[in-house]
């Protein structure tokens, strides 16, 4: 996750007095409005659920009003201070870190809980209509459809919600994950209308589909992404394939369909939008694939030329989001680079500049997760293990407590306690030192000697699954 706040705004409370309120964004996209005594509130929760000691500094209480610099240097604290915690996995996978973020959303959109109709698509464009509450978060509003399309409940998280967006040539561009500290109806109506939700598998290793194809419905998901990836030339696939996936399709034999498709290359993968990258040359064009454990690089080197180039995750000693406003941009300029093992003791930083950036550091954070959890022995969770909620206080920007009542539980217990507790205690480890985030902004112009740069964040967190490999590996 990438969080970030681009900007505040002056408001009022009820007294008319002026208070500065903090703009947070979440992978890119806006999330909600807090000011400052609620964030310390949230910070007070935290130390005493998981002391001090495991929390990074907030910045302090001031008597005086603060002065345009200080402003500045609090709004980039508490930027920081959330950006850390978020990397916690103990902590952002906790009741008290989504429960304050979900609050602030619905606090911010003004929503109360009322029953409403979500539609949900699959990825050929079929509706999937469910009744739930307007608050309802991420992993509630999931598992509400895995129920309403009869999924077999084991196999609910494999699969997830995924924002996605029409872009003006008709294509589906995808969005982001959405995240179990949002309300997905809440964020499809902030989102517009070009947007719509859609569910489609989580996992990157194509071994798990082994447990979902004899399942009737989950094979049924399986079949419908695997036609519309190849349709859309995510898939690679030569006119003779083509022809026998037409004739399976034609057939209705699903099985045969997702077991030849298999062996494409780049099954199962998410293809971003057409960006740039510095790989090679500068500004070098490039359609970027994600999959399977590795990014692929289609690189334009020439008229009509092409380059493929294939980066490991496990060679990617570290990566990082860098984020940049450029003056009269509406819109920060966003990049990510990774550190990567090109030969033995030689790493080497490759940038790639795409609005996706977000979506591209999340799946590789997911492949990475998905690699530990695979070599700790875990496996992905079901819904009987998510932990039970409680009822949480949340401080409003008012001052005013609201206590957040818990969801209803869906009634399931797990009968194995020994792979519970370990499917959750591998979960909670995962996103410890995963990622690398470092966030850096400035504001400049071309040419200008004006530019104000601001003070990076030094987020660079060391990849568990990078390998060390000779030259006889690469």
């Amino acid at each position: 996750m990438h969080f970030s706040i681009p900007d505040t705004q002056e408001l009022k409370d009820l007294n008319n007095a002026s208070y500065c309120a903090y703009n947070i964004h979440v992978n890119g996209v806006f999330h909600c409005t807090v000011r400052y005594k609620q964030l310390h509130n949230f910070y007070e929760q935290l130390k005493r659920e998981y002391s001090a000691n495991v929390l990074p500094p907030f910045p302090p209480k001031k008597i005086l009003p603060l002065s345009s610099s200080q402003k500045s240097d609090r709004k980039m604290l508490l930027e920081r201070f959330i950006q850390l915690i978020s990397q916690d996995g103990r902590i952002a996978n906790g009741e008290t870190f989504n429960g304050f973020f979900l609050a602030a959303q619905q606090e911010t959109e003004q929503e109360v809980p009322i029953e409403v109709t979500l539609e949900v698509y699959l990825m050929n464009g079929h509706k999937i209509s469910i009744n739930i509450l307007s608050t309802e978060q991420t992993d509630d509003v999931l598992e509400a459809v895995a129920q309403r399309i009869e999924l077999n409940e084991d196999f609910t998280h494999y699969f997830a919600l995924f924002l996605v967006r029409k872009e003006d040539d008709n294509e589906i561009s995808l969005v982001r994950k959405m995240q179990d500290f949002e309300s997905p109806y809440i964020s499809l109506r902030s989102a517009g209308q070009k947007h719509r939700i859609v569910i489609r598998k989580s996992y990157w290793d194509p071994v798990f589909d082994d447990q979902l194809i004899e399942d009737r419905i989950s094979m049924n998901l399986l079949y419908v992404q695997a036609i519309s990836d190849v349709e859309r030339g995510w898939t690679i696939v030569s006119k003779d394939t083509h022809r026998q996936l037409a004739s399976l399709q034609t057939k209705g034999s699903k099985k045969e369909y997702i077991m030849l498709a298999r062996t494409l290359k780049h099954y199962g993968f998410i293809q971003f939008k057409p960006c740039l990258t510095d790989y090679i040359s500068p500004n070098a064009r490039v359609i970027i694939s994600a999959g399977n454990k590795e990014l692929t690089f289609q690189l334009h080197i020439g008229q009509e030329q092409m380059k493929e180039a294939v980066f490991k995750v496990t060679r990617m000693r570290c990566w990082r989001i860098t984020t940049s406003i450029e003056r009269g941009d509406a819109e920060p300029r966003l990049e990510l680079a990774f550190e990567y093992l090109m030969r033995k003791d030689s790493l080497q930083w490759v940038t790639v500049i795409s609005d996706q950036s977000i979506l591209l550091s999340m799946c590789l954070q997911g492949m990475v997760d998905e690699l530990i959890m695979k070599k700790q022995g875990g496996r992905i969770r079901r819904p009987c293990e998510r932990p039970k909620r409680t009822a949480q206080p949340y401080m409003k920007r008012d001052g005013s407590i609201d206590l957040r009542s818990a969801a209803p539980s869906n009634g399931n217990d797990c009968l194995d306690d020994t792979s519970t507790h370990r499917a959750l205690d591998s979960v909670k480890k995962l996103s410890d030192k995963l990622t690398a985030i470092s966030v850096v902004g400035h504001v400049s112009s071309p040419g200008s000697a004006n530019s104000s740069p601001i003070k990076p964040s030094k987020c660079l967190v060391e990849n568990d699954a990078f390998e060390g490999i000779g030259d006889d590996d690469l």
